[in-house]
Parts: structure tokens; C-alpha cells; sequence
């Protein structure tokens, strides 16, 4: 059987951890750009918006199509409202119908 000296070296570690906090000092909101299903527009223009106005990939593209068409609507983008509001704007100006939240 092994038995410590004292509980001293519980309540007296002898190794000091350090510990880094990170701190923000400024944060900027995170806003989500939601496009929403609609019976007007095909898959390729959907995916050829996205593409074009949010910047995706294909792949990227036809996934949020497919969620679009199938859950009723997507967040397509997540960013501050300086970036999602052109896109937003954009998504408007071709009959697509699309929210910031």
C-alpha cells in the first residue's frame, strides 16, 4: 500500500498551470442569408444564382437547391450585413425570394 505524506499536496500543487484566455474585444453578429422555395424558378437557375451572387462551389450549390426544394428553405450564406445584403439584393433582383436573419 502507498500512502501520501499530507492532503498539503492537493490544496499545494507543485506544478503551476498557465492558462491563455482569448478576448474579443470587438464582434461583429453573425446574420444568416435564408433563401426560401418558390414553384417559379428550375434547379439550375437556383443553383446558377447561387453560384454566381453567393459564391458557392457546384457541390455547395445544388446541396442548399436540394435543401431549398425539399425543407421549404436554406441558410445560404452566414456573414456580417455588409457582406449578406448585396447578396440579398441580388437574390430580390432575380425574382428569388430570400431574408437576412
Amino acid at each position: 500500500m502507498i500512502f501520501y505524506n499530507s492532503i498539503k499536496d492537493y490544496e499545494n500543487p507543485k506544478r503551476q498551470y498557465e492558462e491563455e484566455v482569448l478576448v474579443l474585444d470587438e464582434t461583429d453578429e453573425v446574420y444568416k442569408l435564408i433563401l426560401h422555395n418558390d414553384d417559379i424558378h428550375t434547379f439550375d437557375d437556383v443553383i446558377e444564382a447561387l453560384i454566381e451572387i453567393c459564391k458557392h462551389d457546384l457541390i455547395q450549390a445544388e446541396q442548399c437547391t436540394m435543401l431549398v426544394h425539399y425543407k421549404g428553405k436554406c441558410t445560404v450564406k452566414t456573414g456580417s450585413m455588409d457582406v449578406l445584403k448585396p447578396m440579398h439584393e441580388k437574390l430580390i433582383s432575380r425574382s428569388l425570394t430570400s431574408e437576412i436573419v
